[in-house]
């Protein structure tokens, strides 16, 4: 069913009848129309494929249309390169969401190799520095500033918006900086867009979301607010299944759940514990939704909530630890923590930002109970050992008092501690 009407959707795109009159009226309509049939086309397989492995079709079977659409589209005419960039884009992202990351990687290299323009370039370049940030790799070596991808906004004549293109190779610069500790490199790299940010493109979302984390990290909440908040509304007005310049764990619904999740955290640091609620919950909502109950994202924000009731707690002078404890644990079970005595796990483990701060929290529980005070030991022990953020320690990490401290930021999307 799906593989006949692929067919037929193909057939229309290569073969439709071109309208008539001069050349020229032919361009004003393509131009005016913003895309080619092709494109739609396109379009059309990328949303049946991507909506399609979660609710209709196996992923198998969507990586087959996306497949079969990208051969058949190869050299096709106006606008075929297009439609496979966007084609190859939603298999980076159908790839990542079966589990299959390096995969996915390996896609969006293709994908910059035979991308049509500037746009599609950057789109699969910021997507696969997001899926190197997940996999917790090395990234300087990735994002220097001779990349090729500077040099395709420079060079490429179409794209007229220039500066939107930047501030997205930006953006991802300055979070990596963040990453790696370079608290005065960020800020270089987002101060240019403090002034003329507006929150409202569809594709530079993304990059909003790391300004709007830059600022929560260094205790700007009230500028944070702001960007966090035009996020969410512009979130709100469009369409996000019209998004396609997107892939991996850059998609709008990631970006979507990441400042939905971030807004939460940073109420939750400014004492307004009955917002935090509201907006991680719905993070939470999200995620289940979008992903399953059991995926990693679901344990992500778990710990997110956990964190709250305990600033709550702390604010009010009261206690909530069996309901922190029951999230640390339900968090570590999804996140599929490894056991606390098997070897040589704390070094190499997937998520491992997130459950060592789980396991650096659940530890203070435990240690203030004194016939739990062994098992807290252990459990301080090996967060620890885990611990990898550049910019805080651990003991910094739990110990948040007030913004002119340095604060940490979950960002769902790359599952890291930032």
């Amino acid at each position: 069913m799906a593989m006949s009407w692929i067919r037929s959707a193909l057939r229309r795109a290569l073969i439709a009848p071109k309208p008539r009159g001069s050349r020229q009226f032919a361009a004003a309509a393509a131009a005016a129309a913003g895309e080619t049939q092709t494109e739609r086309v396109a379009a059309e397989m990328v949303r049946y494929a991507l909506g399609g492995a979660v609710h209709r079709s196996s992923p198998e079977e969507a990586m087959r249309i996306l497949e079969q659409g990208a051969s058949n589209l190869q050299g096709g005419g106006e606008g075929s390169a297009e439609a496979v960039g966007l084609l190859m884009l939603a298999m980076s992202t159908l790839l990542y969401r079966s589990g299959r990351r390096q995969d996915a990687m390996e896609k969006l290299k293709a994908t910059q190799q035979v991308a049509p323009s500037a746009a599609f370039r950057v789109t699969a370049w910021e997507a696969l520095m997001g899926l190197h940030m997940e996999a917790e790799q090395e990234m300087s070596y990735l994002i220097s500033p001779d990349d090729s991808v500077d040099l395709s906004i420079k060079d490429d004549s179409k794209w007229s918006d220039q500066d939107h293109l930047k501030f997205r190779v930006n953006a991802i610069r300055g979070l990596v900086a963040l990453l790696n500790g370079e608290t005065e490199s960020a800020a270089q790299l987002f101060v240019d867009w403090c002034r003329d940010f507006s929150g409202g493109e569809n594709q530079t979302q993304n990059a909003a979301i790391s300004y709007g984390e830059y600022l929560h990290c260094v205790g700007d909440f009230q500028m944070a607010a702001q960007v966090y908040e035009k996020i969410l509304e512009a979130f709100c007005m469009d369409d996000m299944s019209g998004s396609l310049l997107a892939a991996g764990n850059m998609v709008p619904e990631e970006a979507s759940l990441g400042a939905t999740c971030s807004y939460g955290q940073l109420l939750s640091h400014s004492g307004k514990f009955d917002e935090a609620e509201d907006y991680l919950t719905r993070a939470l909502q999200k995620a289940e939704e979008q992903f399953g109950a059991n995926h990693p994202k679901v344990g992500i924000i778990l710990t997110c909530i956990a964190r709250m009731y305990k600033l709550k707690a702390k604010s009010e002078g009261s206690t909530s630890i069996m309901v922190q404890e029951g999230l640390y644990r339900k968090a570590l079970e999804v996140l599929k923590a490894p056991a606390i005595n098997s070897e040589g796990t704390c070094k190499q483990v997937e998520w491992g930002d997130i459950i060592s701060l789980a396991r650096g929290e659940y530890a203070e529980l435990l240690l203030i109970q004194s016939n739990r005070k062994a098992e807290g030991e252990r459990m301080k022990q090996w967060a620890e050992d885990a611990w990898r953020n550049r910019r805080l320690t651990l003991a910094q990490a739990l110990e948040f008092s007030e913004p002119s401290k340095p604060t940490l930021v979950v960002d769902t999307r790359i599952g890291r501690v930032v």
